[in-house]
């Protein structure tokens, strides 16, 4: 009797030399010699899988998820947050064997075949998270590793993966021409950094929203006649968004503005603040966040490997801290009509507890342009 075949070896090493053994799942790896490479970083959710392998802001990146069991609800297109991932791989304990949703339109596996992500499963993730934690995030590969040749191109791809600093990633994600979402009665031109969909849903409750490549100068924007200006999330390092930075110093008091993650990082260093990259960076659906203004504790979604240095943003008031480091979570102008927070309050692990932010960003608009307004919320500036 013919039995199967054993899965053939692989492994996932790291830039400091340490392997990980596991079985291959997705597609299999495009780059020279079947190797995928990136980043890697752990993410803490326990469901939710699809929106992260599909959240933009993972590009350059290798997901390890540290919940065991991936894949047991399937996939469906109505939780993709972009038309396909961008991250480089993923790093699964177990693949779920059957998918059992309601809302199930496909396999985990299958998906991520279709879209030409790699993926390594069957590895130890709590010895690789605790590695992580200890060490910090670092370059990885992984792909078939039948031989030492071949554990060699594997350690050799680790070494030479350059991570997320100094490197632009904005320009791998961000829109190539712009479009519009919703139908709200304010206008905003929102900055596409890597926006995910939930975002553009949200502010399309309450704007009609121009998102626009990463790109856009300052006059373009303004040519918009927009009612506010949204800074989306993104991947990687802020000093390296290209354009955006320097566009802000020109819009900062001419048009309410709100950040969200990446977009707090670029609000921070046009304001001449310092950006800098955390140990492992925050990713997880379950980061506690505190209020500075009434102390109350949100629950929050986060995903990045920088941050603003707390105290270096000047003429700004700290408004929120995360409780796991004492990073800095979000920031207001005093004198300029702009706020951000560095995690995601269009996400719902509260799950609602950030939602609140949308409506302020909505009353900053009001706030901001009493005067000029004809009370309907459309803008007076481009009626006719």
């Amino acid at each position: 009797m013919n039995q199967p075949s054993a899965p053939a070896r692989s492994a996932l090493v790291l830039t400091d030399g340490t392997v990980f053994e596991g079985e291959m799942i997705g597609a299999p790896p495009t780059a020279s010699g079947g190797v995928a490479s990136g980043e890697v970083v752990f993410n803490t959710v326990m469901t939710g899988y699809q929106e992260v392998i599909t959240d933009p802001s993972y590009a350059g990146q290798i997901i390890a998820f540290t919940y065991p069991h991936i894949g047991n609800y399937g996939i469906t297109a109505a939780d993709a947050e972009s038309s396909r991932p961008f991250c480089r791989g993923v790093i699964i304990r177990d693949l779920a064997r059957r998918r059992s949703n309601w809302r199930s339109e496909g396999d985990l596996n299958s998906y991520l075949v279709r879209h030409g992500v790699a993926g390594i499963a069957g590895v130890d993730t709590r010895r690789l998270t605790r590695h992580v934690r200890d060490y910090g995030a670092m370059g990885g590969a992984f792909g078939p590793a039948p031989n030492d040749d071949a554990l060699e191109r594997l350690a050799a791809a680790a070494r030479a993966e350059p991570g997320t600093a100094g490197v632009d990633l904005v320009s791998e994600v961000t829109t190539a021409e712009p479009y519009t979402a919703g139908d709200g009665p304010w206008r905003v031109v929102a900055y596409d950094l890597g926006i995910k969909r939930a975002i553009a849903t949200k502010l399309g409750r309450i704007a009609t929203v121009d998102i626009v490549p990463a790109g856009t100068t300052a006059a373009e924007v303004l040519a918009r006649e927009p009612d506010g200006i949204f800074l989306s999330n993104g991947p990687g390092d802020p000093q390296m968004a290209g354009g955006v930075t320097t566009a802000l110093r020109d819009l900062l008091g001419e048009v309410p503005i709100f950040g969200i993650c990446l977009g707090q990082q670029v609000l921070g260093l046009a304001l001449g603040g310092r950006s800098y990259k955390l140990p492992f960076g925050h990713h997880g659906g379950n980061v506690p966040v505190r209020d500075e203004a009434t102390g109350r504790i949100e629950i929050t979604s986060q995903n990045h490997n920088f941050a603003i240095e707390s105290g270096s943003v000047p003429g700004v008031d700290e408004t929120h801290v995360c409780l796991n480091d004492g990073a800095l979570e979000g920031f207001a102008c005093r004198d300029l009509p702009a706020f951000c927070v560095q995690y995601h309050p269009e996400a719902s692990p509260g799950p609602h507890d950030s939602h609140y932010l949308f409506d302020r960003f909505a009353d900053l608009m009001s706030t901001f342009w009493v005067g000029t307004r004809n009370g309907s919320g459309s803008s007076l500036r481009g009626s006719s």
